[in-house]
């Protein structure tokens, strides 16, 4: 069963999975009870139409004889609308067939897109995050209103809006202190990262946490050697997102600035977008904003200075809506089922046709 709010997303997912794939590519198991399913369907209706021909009642004193009206005019193409609902069931009836035949796929490579991004997720797990953030909607479930877990109710929150969506992500999850560490590499397994984040999110887990202090830097030259392991670097649709309190002045990383941390961002064209959650505290409030507000947006990305709930979920929006593109990936697949596009295109007809059929007696004109 598939909950009521899972419907448009599964059936997104079941066209991209129709467009994806070729008929000639695909086995059939059934191919044999199809085609005689198609025959008896077809000798059935011919031999409908054959026996109403054959017993069709002339005229006699069982009928009245009415004069015949003058065709001043030729026929209307237009008149073979009322024969709308019969065509939309036989255009979805080599669907059905094909559904019947039960397609699947062999061991293949498929060259697949999708509307999406691949997405560096980085969360802040320093001390400093202990600082008091409140939010109602975002901490309901907390242990209290630390920062740090508003940040992690709001990446869970962005994900959860992108599931949502129309989009097929590759989602990879970065924390970091003074150190950073890849949590879950590039994934589409949604679940997968949002258990991630409920297990960084523990109470527990984050006092675990050993590196205390906040280099922003780090964490972003791991998720471009994230990138760069994927071989994604090169790709278009990636995109970098911090999630901090922005409380870092170490501008310089392993002999590199801020500027050239973010240089191959830049190269690459990797948008950086940088929620900063400090409660109470506009743009320039917090000392490091003037270091990284321009350094971010000079990769194509925004900064936002969020000093409240409010601020934090508009962020997310708007992160959602400049956050379009497309993935290319490779996919791999032994023996999947790809019925189910088949049959939802079939369906799909053949309720059109029935809704015509009962709804507008102009349809009902058979054959």
């Amino acid at each position: 069963m598939v909950p009521i709010t899972q419907v448009p997303p599964s059936i997104r997912d079941v066209i991209y999975e129709w467009r994806n794939s070729r008929a000639a590519d695909l086995l059939f198991t059934h191919r044999t009870d199809a085609i005689i399913a198609a025959v008896i369907l077809i000798g059935v209706s011919v031999a409908v139409l054959a026996g109403r021909a054959l017993t069709r009642t002339k005229a006699g004193r069982t009928q009245v004889a009415l004069p015949a009206v003058l065709q001043w005019s030729g026929g209307s193409w237009a008149s073979i609308v009322r024969h709308g609902a019969l065509l939309l069931f036989l255009i979805g009836l080599p669907f059905f067939v094909l559904a019947l035949a039960d397609p699947y796929s062999s061991l293949t490579r498929e060259d697949v897109s999708f509307p999406g991004r691949r997405i560096a997720l980085m969360i802040d797990a320093s001390s400093s995050m202990m600082a008091r953030f409140p939010a109602a909607h975002l901490n309901a479930k907390a242990p209290n209103e630390a920062t740090f877990f508003t940040t992690v109710a709001a990446a869970e929150a962005f994900i959860r809006q992108r599931l949502s969506g129309k989009y097929h992500d590759l989602i990879g999850l970065i924390e970091f202190g003074d150190e950073a560490y890849v949590v879950t590499p590039f994934t589409t397994d949604y679940d997968n990262i949002l258990l991630s984040l409920s297990l960084i999110g523990d109470w527990t887990e984050f006092m675990k946490f050993p590196d205390q202090g906040t280099t922003i830097g780090l964490a972003i030259e791991q998720s471009v050697g994230l990138f760069k392991a994927f071989d994604f670097l090169e790709a278009a649709g990636n995109l970098m997102l911090i999630f901090s309190d922005g409380q870092d002045t170490q501008v310089t990383i392993h002999g590199k600035n801020v500027n050239e941390i973010l240089e191959g961002a830049r190269q690459t064209k990797i948008p950086v977008y940088f929620i900063r959650t400090s409660y109470n505290k506009g743009l320039g409030a917090v000392l490091p904003d003037d270091i990284w507000k321009p350094a971010v947006e000079a990769t194509g990305g925004k900064f936002y200075p969020a000093g409240d709930e409010s601020a934090v979920l508009n962020a997310i929006k708007d992160i959602d809506v400049r956050s379009a593109g497309r993935v290319d990936v490779k996919r791999y697949s032994s023996q999947q089922p790809k019925f189910s596009g088949y049959a939802f295109i079939a369906a799909s007809f053949w309720l059109v046709a029935l809704t015509l059929q009962l709804t507008v007696p102009y349809f009902r004109k058979f054959p």
